[in-house]
Order: structure tokens, then C-alpha cells, then sequence
């Protein structure tokens, strides 16, 4: 009697090191043919120890780590950070700051949503929708670039407000062997002004630009092939599962910390909470694209109320926040104060905090615990990809392999934040 060809299910790596793995992520994929039975994502490859870190250093020397967590969404790291440790000390920071932070929060959703994007889109094949968003990601950057003087690890938050105020004029392009005189005066058009201005013209290009990500994908029927049902997950799984943010909301889950816990002066802004119907990646796409809208109408409210509401940017406590260089050029106790914050920092009083924010990607949030000495006992961060990516399984169970591709990336996760 002839013997039957055995089948059995093949077991292989997806990554880490993987063009559409989004970061150092290893997926061991049991598949029965081309149909996913089982996906075990490993993490841990790229850990840096970030939270250890921290429980070495003096709170303010933390704030830069914060940047390098999601890569990202860089300020919006720094403001859940700096928020518990206003917490545990009991400062609120002048209502200029609150409303700088809410714009430049506004600013990173934008980023962090253009980025991803362009990713997602040219994981599925859609190569040109990359380029167009960059090409508005690199006026926001431009933004935080005038702000902090970095294009992305700006370290722009402080406990009690932020570093310094905007500046009155933006940098200019010069000529060069690349851009002639007329071309350079062509790009400088809408950098006469001071930030604000900038921020303004972006904010009225921007919802065209929109128009044209919709346009290419929006029904695009390879598009929607390739997205509708695929990574579906029902509300109150999502909700079990601990997800957040823009996959929760593309369940149909009418969830923001903007809203249900405002922090800053999101109570006193008018946008709307957009959510899915489905809860697979066509809803998230949709999402993340009317964010995008909302985010650019908040950013408008905060650039209206900055031109009329001049004012500090920091508290005027000199044992948190360090002196002006000119005050302390010329007073000997803010030399002294100054000295003192850059060697030593601040102690915060016995306690513990936790701050959360609505982070691009879910609720991010901080966990500190202090001793009373001038750096945290315990530091624990709330990353807002983690229960996302440990629900994957559940997500790609049953599709093919091509679909892995597309639902890592609506998922929208970043190494630095998961791993720590």
C-alpha cells in the first residue's frame, strides 16, 4: 500500500531583523501552508534599561531618555514624564506653558501619524504615500527644530512648564549650489514671521494634504482589499486585552484621556473623539487619518490663544526650575540656585504618582515612586504599543502571511517604548 505524504505545520522567524518588522521584533509563525496557526512575538532585543536608568540620575537628566523611547512621538514621552513628577510635587505650570505643551502634543499626533502612514502604506505596496508625508513631516520638524533646537529629541518639557517660550522668527533657507536665489525666496515665503505664523500657514495646507492621503488610498480598492477584515478584533476583547488609543477607538470604543481624564487645557479645546466601526485595519487607518484632522484643528485654537495671551512658560521657583542666564550673571543666589539644579536637581517629596496621556499610539503613562531623594526610587513607564503587540496572536490567527505584514503595521509600534 502506498504511504501518504505526511503534512504537518511549518514553524519559522519572522525577523528580527525584518524590513516590515518595525523595529527589533522576533515573531516565531507556526502556518499551516500559507494560514497562520500561531504567532509568538519575542521582545526584549532591544532593551536599554531605560527605567534602571533613571532610578540613577537626577529627575531633570531623565527628561532626554524620554525622547529616545518612542522615536516617534518625542515630546509626548516627555510630557507623561514631567507630568507625574508635577504630581508628586505639586506645581502647575503657568497656562502659556499648558497650552505650548497641548500644541507641540497636537504637533507630535501629526508626526507620529504622517510616519506611520507612510510605513503602513508601503508595507502593503503603496510606495508613493511616503514621500508625501514626509514632505509635511519635514515642516514639523522645522517646528520643534525653532522650539528646542533639535529636530527630534528636543527635551523641550521641563517640570513646571517647558524649556523657553517660542521663538519670533524662524531660520531660513539659504542659496546654494542646489537652490538658486528665486527658489530659495520661493521656500521662505512662510518663514517671515515668527513660529506661530508657521504653524498657522501649516495648519491651513494641512487639511488638503489630507484630502490627497485619502484620495490615493482611501478607496482604493487594492487598498481596501488588503485592509478590510483583516486583523479584527470585537470591543470587548480590545477592551480585556488592555488596548488604547487609535486601536480601541477603531473598535468603536469612544475612549480618549483628552477627554475622560483631561490634563492641561484639553477641557477648555473644541475636537471631536473619532472612532471604527470594525475594529480591523481599514478602521484604523480611518482613525488615524481624522485624527490627524482633529489634531490640526486643535493646534489652530492653541496658535489663536498664544498671539493673544503673551506670559511665562515656567514657574518662577528657583529650588525646580533653573534661573535666567542674565539673572544669574548678575545675583549670586541665582548662581547658587543654578549650580545647585545642574549638580544635585531637586528632591521630590515621599510619595508615588502615576500620569498618563493620550500618547499617538494609546495611554502612555509614568509610574514614580520617590524616597525623598533627588532621583526616583522606581520608575515604571506604561507603553502604549505593548498590549497590542502581546494581543497579535489573536489579531493574525487564521490569515495568511502577507497579512502578518499589514497588521504589525496598524498596529503601529515602536521598539524603543516596548522594549525600554
Amino acid at each position: 500500500m502506498e504511504k501518504l505524504p505526511e503534512i504537518r505545520n511549518y514553524t519559522f522567524n519572522f525577523g528580527p531583523q525584518h524590513p516590515a518588522a518595525h523595529g527589533v521584533l522576533r515573531l516565531i509563525l507556526e502556518v499551516d501552508g500559507e494560514t497562520i496557526v500561531r504567532a509568538d512575538p519575542h521582545i526584549g532585543l532591544l532593551h536599554r534599561a531605560t527605567e534602571k536608568l533613571a532610578e540613577s540620575k537626577p529627575y531633570n537628566h531623565t527628561i532626554g531618555y524620554m525622547d529616545r523611547l518612542d522615536y516617534v512621538s518625542m515630546m509626548c514621552n516627555e510630557h507623561g514624564y514631567v507630568l507625574a513628577i508635577e504630581k508628586l510635587l505639586g506645581v502647575t505650570p503657568p497656562i502659556r506653558a499648558q497650552y505650548i505643551r497641548v500644541m507641540f502634543d497636537e504637533i507630535t499626533r501629526i508626526l507620529n501619524h504622517l510616519l506611520w502612514l507612510g510605513a503602513h502604506a508601503l508595507d502593503i505596496g503603496a510606495m508613493s504615500m511616503f514621500l508625501y508625508c514626509f514632505r509635511e513631516r519635514e515642516d514639523l520638524l522645522d517646528c520643534y527644530e525653532a522650539a528646542s533646537g533639535a529636530r527630534m529629541h528636543a527635551t523641550y518639557y521641563r517640570p513646571g512648564g517647558v524649556y523657553r517660550d517660542l521663538p519670533d522668527k524662524m531660520p531660513q533657507y539659504k542659496p546654494s549650489i542646489w537652490h538658486n536665489a528665486k527658489e530659495v525666496a520661493k521656500l521662505n515665503e512662510n518663514r517671515q514671521g515668527s513660529l506661530l505664523d508657521f504653524i498657522w500657514d501649516f495648519t491651513n495646507r494641512f487639511p488638503t494634504r489630507v484630502d490627497e492621503y485619502e484620495t490615493l488610498l482611501t478607496d482604493n480598492r487594492i487598498w481596501k482589499q488588503r485592509t478590510v477584515n483583516i486583523g479584527v478584533i470585537s470591543p470587548e476583547r480590545a477592551i480585556a486585552l488592555g488596548f488604547t488609543g487609535p486601536m480601541l477607538r477603531a473598535c468603536g470604543v469612544e475612549w480618549d484621556l483628552r477627554r475622560k481624564q483631561p490634563y492641561e487645557v484639553y477641557d477648555q479645546l473644541d475636537f471631536k473623539i473619532p472612532i471604527g466601526l470594525r475594529g480591523d485595519t481599514y478602521s484604523r487607518y480611518l482613525v488615524r487619518i481624522e485624527e490627524m484632522r482633529q489634531s490640526n484643528h486643535i493646534i489652530r485654537q492653541c496658535v489663536e490663544w498664544l498671539r493673544k495671551n503673551p506670559g511665562p512658560v515656567i514657574i518662577n521657583n528657583q529650588k525646580i526650575a533653573p534661573p535666567s542666564r542674565v539673572t544669574m550673571k548678575k545675583s549670586m543666589e541665582a548662581m547658587i540656585h543654578h549650580f545647585k539644579l545642574m549638580t544635585e536637581g531637586y528632591a521630590l517629596p515621599e510619595g508615588e504618582a502615576y500620569a498618563a496621556i493620550e500618547h499617538p499610539k494609546g495611554e502612555f503613562g509614568v509610574y514614580l515612586v520617590s524616597d525623598g531623594a533627588n532621583k526616583p526610587y522606581r520608575l515604571k513607564i506604561r507603553a502604549a504599543g505593548f498590549p497590542h503587540l502581546a494581543a497579535f496572536e489573536e489579531l493574525v490567527k487564521g490569515h495568511m502571511i502577507s497579512d502578518v505584514v499589514t497588521v504589525i503595521s496598524s498596529i503601529d509600534i515602536v521598539f524603543g517604548e516596548i522594549d525600554r
